[in-house]
């Protein structure tokens, strides 16, 4: 399984501080958000090399990055040639990109490079082994407020995902979904037909949010959702920036 650390945003929402730095590599604590992550993931011994999406703008702090650390695994930075937020890929473009760029063919864990976990993505990984199918994360979110920030899943008594919306007006339910997934091999051709149009040129899904083609693909092949291990934190703003500076236990 391949590791793909989605990284070429942009993060306008909290210029000027990301303006000319790229937001996985701000620090909380002693760590970055992105070391963090690699620092769980590169443990796992289902993970066989971890790919990290950049933009051109920022591929040489994420090149620096590299140089800068070790790992148990291989890793790859890769540039998706974008160079400013009006002409980025989008997040499943981007994993397409990070897929014929590696030439990978087998199974993939697909992570937002700017989320914080308190938990290891180890009990996500063993589950997905046990279901052999695509897989989602979950948790529970009161708050319509947020519910219409994020992803929000509909799933069966079986943890199956029966819709997907990508921050709906209207969420149908109070299973958020942050961006963490993990596709089969023979799940990846999908993510190729997503980005390509229909008979009546029109795009299969949208292709700028990864929960976009989730909303499309869960209709298509089956995806379980699994409840998370703990909390998590997404750095979207310098508001959230500044709250998880002050507490860097997540």
């Amino acid at each position: 399984m391949k590791s793909i650390i989605l990284a070429a945003g942009y993060a306008t929402r909290l210029y000027p501080l990301t303006e000319n730095f790229p937001k996985p590599l701000l620090k909380i604590g002693a760590s970055t958000i992105l070391d963090r992550l690699v620092d769980d993931i590169d443990s796992l011994d289902e993970i066989d090399g971890h790919i990290v999406v950049s933009n051109h703008k920022f591929i040489s702090h994420f090149e620096d990055w590299k140089r800068s650390r070790s790992f148990n695994k291989k890793v790859a930075v890769i540039d998706d040639g974008s160079t400013e937020n009006s002409n980025r890929l989008g997040a499943v473009r981007d994993i397409l990109f990070a897929i014929e760029s590696c030439g990978v063919d087998e199974d993939i864990l697909v992570l937002a490079g700017d989320n914080l976990l308190d938990f290891s993505l180890r009990g996500f990984v063993e589950y997905q082994r046990k279901k052999n199918t695509a897989c989602i994360m979950r948790h529970f979110e009161p708050l319509k407020s947020r519910l219409r920030k994020t992803g929000v899943a509909t799933i069966d008594e079986g943890d199956r995902v029966l819709k997907m919306q990508e921050k709906p007006a209207e969420p149908e339910s109070s299973w958020a979904v942050p961006p963490f997934y993990i596709y089969t091999k023979d799940d990846l051709p999908y993510i190729k037909k997503a980005c390509s149009l229909d008979s009546e040129g029109k795009q299969i899904c949208g292709t700028d949010a990864p929960g976009d083609f989730i909303a499309w693909f869960c209709s298509v092949r089956p995806v379980h959702a699994w409840l998370m291990g703990g909390k998590r934190r997404d750095i979207g703003d310098m508001r959230s920036y500044e709250e998880a500076r002050r507490d860097s236990s997540i």
